[in-house]
């Protein structure tokens, strides 16, 4: 027998499912429990309070400027420009320019730049019109 994260002991007989499954009321061999919550402290409930970075753009910008090297920037844009060239048209282009330049303004620039020039090479499957 092997010992780890993925060890897998047989349960024989018993359903492998778990809610309900065999008849019984609970999903494991310890039975059921009391209603109710546990947590560390107070549970309240209350409007969320934005903090610092709690926006769509703070992550992927923070992982092209800091985690991503220059090649992989280049590669970024490539792939960006190229997909984009696969069929997508205005008003759509614009947006996905302005969603790029909000995670990190030089590389939304850079992919607009080669979309412009159609300098970047085409998606392998381009996007078809619907309808």
């Amino acid at each position: 027998m092997f010992d780890g994260p993925m060890t897998y002991h047989h349960s024989g007989a018993a359903p492998v499912h778990a809610t309900n499954s065999g008849g019984r009321p609970w999903a494991d061999q310890t039975g059921a429990v009391e209603n109710g919550w546990e947590a560390d402290g107070e549970m309240v409930r209350s409007a969320y309070s934005l903090r610092a970075g709690d926006n769509d753009f703070s992550q992927p910008g923070t992982l092209v400027r800091k985690v991503f090297n220059d090649d992989q920037r280049s590669r970024l844009v490539d792939q960006v420009a190229g997909s984009l060239l696969g069929g997508v048209r205005e008003p759509v282009l614009s947006r996905a320019f302005q969603y790029w330049k909000d995670v990190d303004a030089d590389v939304g620039r850079r992919i607009e730049a080669k979309v412009r020039a159609k300098a970047a090479a085409k998606s392998a499957r381009p996007m078809q019109a619907r309808g």
